[in-house]
């Protein structure tokens, strides 16, 4: 039975939200625990990212989960930023602490790694040169999570310059910076290609990009999971390169989140998958 006496309220804040799963997601958890909360949208415009942060202590938050466009801007107004938050740069997690205080965390790194072990186990990061299309929050974590697990060379292409050469610096000799014009050429002997732009997403422009260059051994991954199968990942599949959807970053990034503001740690099951999949 649910104790409503211990009502916790969380939320997703991004711009739009409307078509993300983690409602579902975290509402699927309350029901499997029992647990009294509500997990909702919060459509929350650049201009007033400021306000509503501040608003989650006075509307009784526990916390909430960070998406586009404001991982990285969020960070100014917390009143504290893990250090592999910082290292990435950018924040998916906000948990309001006891005391009051916005804790900030970054949870998709390790979410993305792990939805990619997930759906091929066999999978190393240092079996050669990665490519990665983007330059922001998702590709902070991304890049940071492939350099740790020993990426031989890691090679950004985003549309501004001056964001890839921004995220290249953080993270060491390995990362190369290349005009968004070279992308199809960066694939010539590839062993990983992440999307972690938006395009592709519902609603958004198809990312543009021959696959014609890339091996067909090469790992295909797209942190987009709206559509569930992207351009980008039906083009892949049809040529024949292992793929791995957003989901299941979207479920592996979610359980620390959900472990801090409801105080149990969910699983990822085959179930869930499907459910979160129909």
């Amino acid at each position: 039975m649910s104790d409503t006496a211990t009502f916790r309220l969380a939320g997703i804040m991004g711009w739009p939200v409307a078509h993300s799963r983690s409602p579902r997601l975290h509402g699927h958890w309350l029901a499997e625990h029992g647990l009294a909360g509500a997990y909702v949208p919060l459509p929350v415009p650049p201009e007033r990212l400021g306000e509503a942060v501040r608003g989650l202590r006075a509307l009784g938050f526990a916390g909430c989960n960070v998406t586009i466009p404001h991982k990285v801007a969020v960070m100014a107004h917390l009143d504290e930023v893990e250090p592999m938050a910082r290292l990435i740069g950018a924040v998916n997690t906000i948990v309001v602490l006891p005391d009051g205080r916005l804790l900030g965390r970054n949870t998709d790194g390790e979410g993305w790694l792990q939805g990619l072990r997930d759906a091929h186990p066999g999978w190393r990061a240092d079996t050669g040169p990665a490519v990665m299309l983007g330059a922001g929050g998702a590709a902070r974590a991304v890049g940071a999570a492939l350099v740790a697990q020993g990426v031989p060379a890691l090679r950004i292409a985003n549309r501004t310059r001056a964001r890839a050469e921004a995220l290249a610096a953080s993270l060491g000799p390995v990362a190369t910076v290349h005009d968004w014009s070279e992308r199809e050429a960066l694939l010539e002997d590839a062993a990983l290609l992440v999307n972690t732009t938006s395009q592709g997403m519902q609603g958004k422009p198809s990312l543009e990009l021959s696959l014609a260059r890339l091996p067909r051994t090469a790992m295909v991954s797209d942190v987009v999971y709206t559509p569930l199968e992207t351009p980008l990942l039906a083009a892949a599949r049809s040529r024949g390169n292992p793929a791995a959807d957003g989901l299941g970053m979207l479920l592996s990034q979610a359980r620390p989140g959900f472990a801090a503001w409801f105080g149990v740690t969910p699983e990822v099951t085959p179930a869930l998958r499907a459910l979160m999949a129909a």
